[in-house]
């Protein structure tokens, strides 16, 4: 494959994709409507998140895949082992989103694709006529969220943000009891993530593999040259593609912290920390900290990803601090502390991974109800994330508007709200 061919036929085809959405959107508009139809699914990105999400999807039960689709030919056929024996037909392969677009049959999509990619994608698919599950963190940069809530309003469609903690019983419990007040007034919430990650090196101008359309990788993104220490994952650690430990983690603390305590708008976020640990082409920071302020309320989340140990005895975790007690989460059990640390109710069920979001997601497709993590819902926590990380590349506190999360008269802040786009590929509601 020719890398230039294939991006002069990406874009010249992009400049036509919205009318021709427009067409689809008419001919897509009908949902999986009855409680026992099965939703048709294509599935975007299957090099990692994408291939168990196809798994999921196809063993639950009241779901087909009928498309896996990933810009590389050589990982495409993990999502179809991962759906085979659990559907009668295998799954069709497609290099290219937009075949799934145009097909009428596909009732959602799930989008499991690079950070970048998850807005665009999400918002293509709304006006497609398609409902969607994407991927944590919902977007690249805020102005992409904004725009996702308004697709979704726009076009009638389902977005669920895989925050499966939103779904999972045990998380519902522990939130509920939280909520019933049997930790007093709660007024501060702490998030963390640690990891031991690996350096990834110094990357060096490089052959784009064989079966890679990297053209389509960039997709919306600004072309930047192939280096051999980008694709498929460390993108993660690149401003241009990713959003750091911060996006790419923090955002299940984050989400499970603002449901707990029931806030939406920081009115201040402060950063700090830095690249302290690795010496490779990283550019995100591998320690971290944010305090939010609320107000009334705070959140503070810190993630080192070359360092395992955390807080409460895990390596990822919530914590809920109130006047009369501790409530702590790690994942798979929560427990409740009295002031004095001692223990006095835990819950090890009901952490039953992403299976319980993944039936919300269908059961809201046939019912048109919004879904436990609806995209406004996920797009306030993921906007937590980017103040996190503006807060950090800008050097200074952020003051926000409490109605918005907008930054006030901060014009380096502003110029992180969004980011610049390839020619004819900025999203559009």
């Amino acid at each position: 494959m020719n890398p230039t061919n294939s991006r002069r036929t990406f874009l010249k085809h992009s400049t036509l994709l919205a009318g021709s959405l427009a067409v689809s959107a008419s001919r897509s508009l009908r949902a999986a409507d009855s409680a026992q139809e099965t939703v048709v699914l294509g599935v975007i990105g299957t090099n990692g998140r994408g291939t168990a999400l196809a798994g999921s999807f196809a063993g639950i039960g009241g779901a087909r895949v009928a498309y896996v689709c990933d810009v590389d030919e050589r990982v495409i056929g993990k999502a179809v082992s991962a759906v085979d024996g659990k559907q009668s037909d295998a799954p069709k392969q497609v290099t290219d989103l937009r075949r799934i677009l145009d097909d009428a049959s596909v009732d959602a999509v799930v989008v499991a694709t690079p950070d970048h990619w998850h807005g665009p994608a999400t918002i293509l698919a709304c006006a497609a006529g398609k409902h969607v599950y994407v991927e944590k963190p919902c977007c690249h940069n805020p102005r992409e969220g904004e725009w996702m809530v308004e697709a979704a309003r726009k076009y009638g469609r389902v977005v669920q943000v895989g925050t499966q903690r939103r779904s999972m019983p045990g998380t519902i419990e522990a939130i509920e009891r939280l909520r019933a007040g049997e930790i007093g007034r709660v007024l501060f919430s702490r998030g963390w993530y640690n990891a031991d990650r690996k350096p990834i090196g110094h990357g060096k101008p490089a052959p784009i593999p064989s079966g890679l359309d990297y053209a389509l990788w960039q997709g919306p993104a600004p072309e930047r040259p192939y280096q051999d220490n980008v694709v498929h994952y460390n993108w993660h650690w690149f401003w241009h593609w990713g959003t750091g430990e911060l996006g790419n983690n923090g955002i299940h603390s984050l989400d499970v912290c603002r449901w707990g305590l029931g806030v939406d708008y920081p009115r201040r976020v402060t950063a700090g920390g830095g690249k302290y640990f690795f010496d490779d082409d990283q550019e995100t920071p591998d320690t971290q900290v944010v305090t939010y302020d609320f107000g009334d309320k705070a959140i503070t989340w810190e993630g080192r990803n070359w360092h395992r140990r955390g807080f409460e005895g895990s390596t990822f975790g919530i914590a809920f601090y109130g006047d009369q007690g501790s409530l702590i989460l790690d994942g798979s059990s929560y427990k409740i502390l009295d002031p004095a640390g001692k223990e006095l109710a835990s819950q090890a069920k009901g952490f039953d991974g992403h299976d319980p979001h993944l039936r919300n997601f269908l059961a809201c497709v046939r019912s048109g109800a919004r879904p436990n993590t609806d995209i406004e819902e996920g797009h306030k926590s993921t906007l937590l994330c980017h103040l996190g990380n503006i807060a950090y590349r800008t050097g200074h506190t952020l003051n926000l508007d409490e109605k918005t999360g907008h930054p006030q008269d901060d014009s380096a802040a502003t110029a992180l709200w969004g980011r610049e786009y390839r020619p004819n590929w900025q999203p559009r509601v």
